[in-house]
């Protein structure tokens, strides 16, 4: 073990070496954008939707656009090349971009050259606090809570732009993380999808596309992470309080239920159980086409809730653990009993009654107010927006710009 560590600050040492003299030596390619979603785990989120615009407009043309990837390359459309994450091509790419589009925070070394634009399309509103905001801290590799601001802040320091989905959002983010540069109050990239294919014809098509029944309804059941829910071997687990089975038993007949958890959790959970109802998957799976799907939500305290609700469909809150989480883990920005539009139980025995007894005229005016105060910016042109900022960050092409192209 001990060696294992003093080989990886070594492999980081040379890395970051090797990147600063990239910087130093070469030119930024005037129209190379790289993109990646969950630092590489999944092809999903915000960069998807804006890269998939580029795509169908054909900027992917006129550009070089690269995709970073962690493990497997993915099935990307139009002509950007695919490079895995953390490897020499990708810090190559890294130091010769014109913009970088990315949904999480990139490792601190990476320092934004000057001639380059980072456009941070963050990944939710946050309900649970965030960043500077935050109390403590019990999130694998960090300990002390002074130090995560500190790196955090730092790292914030080399975003030009940064994505909200409405006015709560910009005034959290803009405090939590110290942002003062261009907040970018759009609503969300990913969320353009829900305007455009929430239809039936294109519902059955993601429902084919994902191997899912259509004889039964569908339950999407979307936690979000336990920052202090981690293995030995620094890995955040699925601990799930909510029982399959009973579900299975009492409403199978009726509903399969869809299980998508967040892109941190790495173990493998066995699903052989409940096969034919439960359907499983991973981190690499974009959850906007599951929202579409889903005929109602079941969820604690991800941000998915305020995505979900643009579909105006039923939503649920299964909060077993809601006073360790809001007085000993992150805590909440609002009062989440109040603001929820929907039925909150901490049982199963209480969420299985609940979508049987479900009446949606007792949550219509508070599910009207969510609406209004979280989606009310998005309206599917999102990802148009950020590709005509995008189109204005790019020159025009002339004799004595460097315009590289491998």
């Amino acid at each position: 073990m001990i060696l294992e560590r003093k080989l990886y600050k070594l492999v980081k040492k040379l890395a970051i070496l090797y990147y600063r003299f990239l910087c130093l030596v070469l030119p930024v390619n005037q129209k190379r954008v790289v993109f990646d979603s969950s630092l590489g785990k999944s092809y999903a989120g915000n960069p998807k939707y804006i890269y998939e615009y580029l795509v169908a407009n054909g900027y992917d043309i006129k550009w070089d656009c690269i995709w970073f990837y962690e493990k497997d390359k993915y099935n990307i459309p139009g002509m950007s090349r695919q490079v895995q994450y953390g490897r020499m091509r990708y810090l190559y790419y890294m130091a010769t971009a014109k913009i970088w589009v990315f949904d999480n925070r990139q490792p601190e070394f990476l320092i934004r050259r000057k001639d380059t634009y980072y456009i941070q399309t963050w990944h939710g509103t946050p309900l649970k606090k965030l960043a500077l905001d935050m109390e403590d801290v019990f999130m694998v590799g960090e300990t002390d809570i002074n130090e995560y601001k500190k790196h955090f802040a730092k790292n914030v320091q080399t975003w030009d732009y940064l994505i909200s989905q409405n006015a709560f959002s910009s005034e959290t983010f803009a405090r939590a993380f110290d942002f003062h540069k261009k907040m970018l109050e759009i609503g969300y990239p990913r969320n353009d999808i829900l305007f455009r294919d929430n239809n039936e014809e294109a519902i059955k098509r993601h429902k084919k596309m994902l191997g899912l029944p259509t004889d039964k309804k569908i339950i999407l059941y979307a936690p979000t992470w336990r920052d202090d829910e981690f293995s030995e071997d620094d890995k955040y687990e699925f601990r799930p309080k909510i029982s399959f089975e009973k579900l299975q038993e009492e409403l199978g007949d009726e509903y399969i239920m869809i299980v998508k958890y967040h892109y941190l959790i790495m173990d493998a959970v066995d699903w052989t159980p409940y096969e034919g109802f439960v359907y499983h998957f991973d981190q690499s799976r974009d959850i906007a086409e599951l929202f579409l799907v889903a005929d109602l939500l079941v969820t604690d305290y991800s941000s998915v809730m305020f995505d979900y609700s643009i579909l105006k469909r039923p939503m649920f809150f299964f909060a077993y653990d809601f006073y360790k989480y809001k007085n000993e883990l992150r805590g909440f920005y609002f009062s989440y009993r109040k603001e929820m539009p929907g039925p909150i139980s901490s049982t199963t025995e209480e969420l299985i009654r609940d979508i049987r007894e479900y009446d949606g005229s007792l949550y219509e005016e508070k599910y009207e107010n969510f609406c209004r105060r979280y989606n009310g910016v998005d309206d599917g042109s999102a990802s148009g927006q950020v590709a005509t900022l995008m189109d204005l960050l790019i020159p025009a092409p002339c004799p004595n710009v460097y315009y590289e192209n491998e």
